[in-house]
């Protein structure tokens, strides 16, 4: 199985930390994010991973040339940051041939099991299949409504939320769900992509699988605290 890792955003929350270090390879229990994540990949039977680089782009191919890693790395630099679709669309060759991929954004953290998200989709064989998570601020995420595990309405960070069950940013996608890309870039997944998978994906819950997005400050200081204090106590989407 091939995966996409999304890493090429700048980390403005972050910043001045992702001023001089790409979000990326901001370090959380001694180890880099992107590292984290391929090994979690690499559990999950993914073999060969693409990387999209922008933001201080030549760091993560040094770190990558410096490093072993468990699995085969491709990066793809962005000039201009293509939106997380565009990602997949402009790189459709990458997974050409595969029934099915993964794709996960590298600016969160968990300890989730990937191979349950690839198993719940494999069962079902929906179009995608979406790691989902009870968020403590529905207005920040993308919110998804299930029924019988089918998504039946998807809004990116509404003002007044329906639920609070939000996109993890976790992802099996089937690969003809590259034929709804648009070509106007950017184009992003939870802006573009997933309100046309409405009624055509499902979710799958992290339970009480450890997730953080470490995109300020504060949030990563409490991530790095949590991932080395038993994480696992700690429910998804608790406040911080």
């Amino acid at each position: 199985m091939k995966a996409f890792l999304l890493a090429a955003g700048l980390g403005t929350r972050l910043r001045p930390l992702t001023d001089a270090v790409p979000k990326c390879l901001v370090s959380v229990g001694g180890m880099p994010l992107l590292d984290l994540w391929l090994q979690q990949l690499s559990r999950a039977g993914v073999t060969e991973v693409l990387v999209n680089l922008h933001h201080l782009a030549e760091q993560v191919v040094d770190h990558l040339a410096r490093t072993s890693q468990p699995v085969t790395v491709r990066t793809a630099y962005e000039p201009t940051l293509l939106g997380s679709a565009g990602t997949l669309l402009q790189n459709r060759d990458f997974v050409a041939g595969e029934e099915s991929f993964l794709a996960v954004n590298a600016d969160n953290l968990t300890d989730f099991d990937l191979r349950e998200l690839v198993a719940s989709h494999q069962a079902s064989r929906p179009m995608a299949t979406l790691g989902l998570f009870h968020a403590a601020d529905p207005s920040s995420c993308g919110i998804v409504e299930l029924r019988d595990g089918v998504v039946v309405s998807f809004e990116e960070k509404p003002h007044e939320p329906r639920g609070d069950l939000a996109n993890a940013g976790l992802y099996v996608f089937d690969s003809e769900v590259l034929d709804l890309i648009g070509t106007a870039l950017p184009q992003d997944i939870g802006r573009d992509l997933l309100p046309q998978l409405v009624g055509r994906a499902r979710g799958r819950s992290l339970g009480d699988a450890y997730f953080a997005d470490i995109g300020t400050p504060r949030a990563l200081r409490d991530a790095r605290h949590r991932w080395a204090h038993g994480r696992s106590v700690v429910p998804v989407g608790a406040p911080e």
